[in-house]
């Protein structure tokens, strides 16, 4: 109870003396007060009863600290947030909670959409609906469009050094909202808690490494490139951005790989977060504009791909940054660069390891279930395919299953979850049609996680436990293509040359690994192979931001890669200048063609 009344207080502190605004605002403010009440009320009935809420006691806290724009210890009280809650709303009959209507965010100013069509956010742990994400329509896709275009000029012309001003104290925020950001990642997502904790970790990395924008931005210039001419080249922002975010990774894709490098290099962005899992992002542009970026610069909205369309279409974006299917990235990228806009899509992967018989197959074995396992094997540096030399498969396929059995699986937000779920049931779905594929098609299953054991509070969850196939062929598509789960598919080869080979034929080239021990054969590896992120003993060989995520064949269509070097050059266009000055000069009596330039 003293945790209610701890929550209460910044209401009865300034409900009445209309520190949030108007007569209407409190009004507002004291019904939301109401409402969590009940919930936190809702909550301590159902632990008394013994039946735990997962999470509940670090919701309540969650909500006493997210009510301000600022710190959590921050006097400033606001109702501009990212959601609302009906008045009419009724608690969920899983968690007792009420779900948040979730609105867009455009201009600075978090709007109701006029949508009629929301689509439900669940928490994949219990299977709880936890919010409702607006379709939003085609007029506020294209409200969006145009505060970032009129947001454009006064950022553009804002000196880098104060753009970066306002990146450094975004990193100061995230770093203080670690763990609210870390619970409403696991909670939206099922990463279990490291790993959503990873999730924003990496968006902070990249927003440390857009601080070095004025360093990442400069020019180039030649002193008298022909007599008495000089040439500078600078790099300038181009103007609103979009980016098409996937829900695998709700806070690092939107605002790290996507966001940060786009607005520190003095560019606007329409961010489309995933209806599926948006708020992380959206709770982040809160933070971005706390942070002191000025209204416009950032957007957000959440909306159908038929209005998603008009972010490849619209005359004022200038380029699209896309994570997702192949098949969605082929279209992205054709649609928007026939429209003669700058596209980078990131898309599916199936990497695969080459494990050698001179391997540490326990250790190998641990690096695998990592990186099948990990993220519920949703990523596309996930592995999810393992080569091995037949002389040590058994022993490999023996130490990895040993290992997976000892995974338990239970909610995202507790700690001590080795395995959460997977995103919401039709994902789930997916996954288990593609272990009947795979059984179908011959490969043999050595371990089953279509009917995992979870904890009570879990039997909505939408789980699939880690999954081993054994002997499966190039004929299999289970093998080809992305499962997009806790799925391991085993291929056995005699050498490291069929394995190599067997590797290179698949369309997908985002990361490669071997586990060995020869230094030949590494470097052979690293040679040749065609994936764009290689690994020598590291399953999930993903570069810091500095150097970029640089999947290759289908797994990327673009010319310039995301974050790193790659990174400042998609979000600026080149500018050569120059300059010649005739005061104190001789003129000369006759212009060349190519006007003083040529040097021969």
């Amino acid at each position: 109870m003293r945790l209610v009344l701890a929550w209460m207080l910044p209401y009865l502190r300034y409900g009445r003396t209309g520190r949030a605004g108007s007569e209407s605002t409190n009004v507002h403010v004291y019904r939301d007060a109401l409402r969590s009440i009940k919930t936190a009320i809702s909550a301590l009935k159902r632990r008394q009863a013994g039946v735990q809420t997962p999470g509940a006691s670090y919701k309540i806290l969650a909500k006493r600290t997210s009510m301000s724009t600022s710190t959590a210890t921050s006097d400033v009280v606001t109702t501009d947030r990212y959601y609302s809650v009906p008045s009419d709303a009724e608690p969920d009959a899983i968690s007792g909670e009420f779900a948040k209507k979730l609105k867009y965010y455009a201009g600075g100013v978090w709007r109701e959409s006029k949508t009629s069509k929301y689509m439900p956010c669940c928490d994949p742990s219990t299977g709880a609906v936890i919010a409702s994400a607006p379709q939003c329509t085609a007029e506020e896709v294209e409200e969006a469009i145009h505060a970032a275009a009129k947001a454009f000029p006064a950022w553009r012309d804002t000196p880098v050094t104060k753009r970066t001003q306002v990146l450094f104290k975004m990193k100061q925020l995230l770093d203080e909202h670690l763990d609210e950001l870390t619970y409403l990642c696991a909670q939206e997502n099922g990463k279990k808690w490291d790993e959503a904790a990873g999730d924003v970790l990496k968006a902070i990395e990249v927003v440390e490494f857009a601080c070095g924008a004025p360093q990442m931005m400069k020019g180039e210039s030649l002193m008298n490139v022909s007599t008495g001419y000089d040439t500078v080249q600078f790099r300038e922002p181009l103007g609103v951005f979009a980016g098409i975010a996937p829900w695998n990774f709700p806070a690092m894709i939107p605002q790290g790989w996507m966001a940060p490098i786009c607005i520190a290099t003095g560019n606007c962005m329409v961010l489309k977060a995933a209806s599926f899992a948006p708020q992380s992002a959206m709770r982040i542009a809160e933070l971005w504009k706390e942070a002191g970026l000025p209204d416009g610069v950032l957007n957000l909205v959440t909306t159908s791909r038929n209005e998603a369309e008009i972010l490849l279409r619209h005359p004022d974006i200038k380029g699209v940054t896309f994570v997702g299917s192949t098949s969605v990235g082929k279209h992205i990228y054709s649609t928007a660069a026939s429209n003669g806009k700058r596209v980078q899509a990131l898309t599916e992967a199936k990497n695969h390891a080459l494990v050698l018989k001179d391997a540490v197959i326990e250790r190998a074995a641990q690096g695998i279930i990592n990186s099948f396992c990990g993220c519920a094997g949703e990523r596309c540096m996930a592995l999810p395919v393992v080569v091995v030399e037949n002389f040590v498969a058994d022993k490999l396929v023996e130490a990895v299953t040993r290992l997976a059995k000892e995974v338990n699986l239970g909610p995202a937000y507790d700690k001590s979850t080795g395995l959460g779920p997977v995103v919401n049931q039709g994902h789930k779905d997916y996954v288990l049609g593609w272990i009947e594929t795979a059984i179908k098609e011959g490969a043999k299953l050595v371990l089953d996680g279509r009917n995992p054991k979870v904890p009570a509070e879990c039997a909505k969850g939408t789980f699939v436990g880690p999954t081993i196939f054994d002997h499966v062929t190039e004929e299999m598509s289970c093998g080809r293509e992305e499962i997009f789960g806790p799925v391991l598919c085993v291929k056995r080869v005699d050498s490291f040359e069929e394995g190599l080979q067997l590797m290179n034929n698949n369309p997908f080239a985002n990361g490669s690994v071997i586990y060995t021990e020869n230094g030949y054969f590494a470097r052979e590896f690293v040679r040749r192979t065609d994936g764009g992120m290689v690994g020598i003993n590291v399953g999930i060989p993903v570069p810091l931001a500095a150097f970029g995520f640089t999947g290759h064949k289908q797994s990327f269509f673009g010319d310039l890669h995301c974050m790193g070097r790659d990174g400042f050059l998609f979000y600026t266009e080149t500018k050569n200048v120059t300059s010649t000055w005739f005061t104190g000069a001789k003129i000369p009596a006759k212009i060349s063609t190519w006007d003083g330039t040529m040097t021969r």
